[in-house]
């Protein structure tokens, strides 16, 4: 381990700037994950961002590619990937955890090969959580350590004065040592005990024994539909795929879709088989805790609040865990 002091900071960040694109959070109205050319650009007490840093590997909106007719071939010309190394400073634990999640998504049977050129291409270094950053936090509780450097390149824990710096990996090193000077050993029991509880033993099962129950239209009936929950979630990952053009030639997008839009199951012949709110809310939840355990063996979700946060009408998945697990043992 490593420590570096916080007016130093900056300026290893800033010579990270000169040789990477540098990424992290801004306030622009909100917190959000914006490239930077400098690091006073960054805050560094931010809560989580509204968007999660998911946007960064997978786009709300992205081109696939161009395609074109030439006689009677069609010719694809493939979208510009990124130009070198990015890195992302800031990221939370809670969200690293998340892009762990996407990867066994995005890179399974067939490689989705957009999302893993941006993974391959981004060092991430880390912001433990000392506290929740927000109110709606509640990691521990899905098995996830706010001071964990799981999933990140370098983590950075606030000691005051200082930020105590662990490295995992070779591109952590590589970054360090473009400012050897400024970082100074560690002391051993420097680093905060973190908190990590238990991951809702059982909430697959007891799910599952709710699948005809009438708690999920009770529920639908306070949801709005607007699909707020899934556009901030760091896991969600339904997108829509839309050519753009003529036969002549054109573009394929691929764009953020939600499974709580009543179209998005909707068939060509009309037939829908999620066709009121109800089947859409008990999808939502049943992805996060029978269907995404079931296939990857881990729950779907890393309790980063978000939706409870921002959702217009305040259902709060934390007490919608609560509610299944006091259900599901009738």
């Amino acid at each position: 381990m490593k420590t570096i002091k916080k007016p130093h900071l900056d300026e290893w960040l800033n010579r990270v700037a000169e040789g990477y694109d540098l990424f992290g959070p801004v306030l622009d109205g909100v917190v959000q994950f914006k490239r930077v050319e400098s690091s006073d650009q960054l805050v560094f007490d931010h809560a989580n961002s509204v968007v999660p840093p998911k946007s960064l590997f997978l786009p709300q909106t992205e081109c696939l590619f161009a395609f074109r007719r030439e006689g009677g071939s069609i010719v694809l010309e493939p979208s510009g990937g990124l130009e070198g190394e990015r890195v992302l400073f800031g990221i939370r634990p809670c969200d690293a955890h998340s892009l762990l999640l996407l990867d066994k998504v995005f890179n399974g049977d067939l490689e989705d090969t957009y999302y893993q050129e941006k993974r391959r291409g981004t060092i991430l270094i880390g912001l433990a959580c000392p506290s929740p950053p927000q109110r709606t936090c509640f990691c521990t509780s899905l098995g996830i350590d706010p001071l964990s450097p799981e999933g990140v390149d370098i983590l950075l824990t606030d000691l005051g004065d200082r930020y105590l710096v662990e490295v995992t990996t070779e591109k952590g090193e590589e970054l360090v040592s473009l400012s050897q000077e400024l970082f100074f050993p560690g002391a051993e029991g420097e680093k905060p005990k973190g908190e990590k509880g238990k991951s809702l033993e059982g909430i697959e099962e007891k799910i599952g024994a709710l699948w005809e129950d009438e708690y999920w239209r009770e529920l639908s009936r306070r949801c709005l539909g607007c699909g707020v929950c899934t556009y901030l979630c760091p896991t969600c990952r339904c997108f829509d795929l839309t050519d753009v053009g003529s036969t002549l030639g054109g573009r394929r997008f691929r764009c953020w879709d939600s499974c709580m839009f009543a179209d998005f199951t909707r068939m060509a012949s009309g037939v829908n088989p999620r066709p009121t709110g109800k089947e859409r809310v008990r999808q939502r939840y049943f992805d996060k805790f029978s269907y995404f355990p079931e296939q990857y063996g881990v729950l779907g979700c890393v309790g980063c609040g978000r939706c409870s946060h921002y959702c217009p009408m305040g259902i709060d998945i934390r007490t919608i865990i609560n509610e299944i697990m006091a259900r599901g043992t009738k």
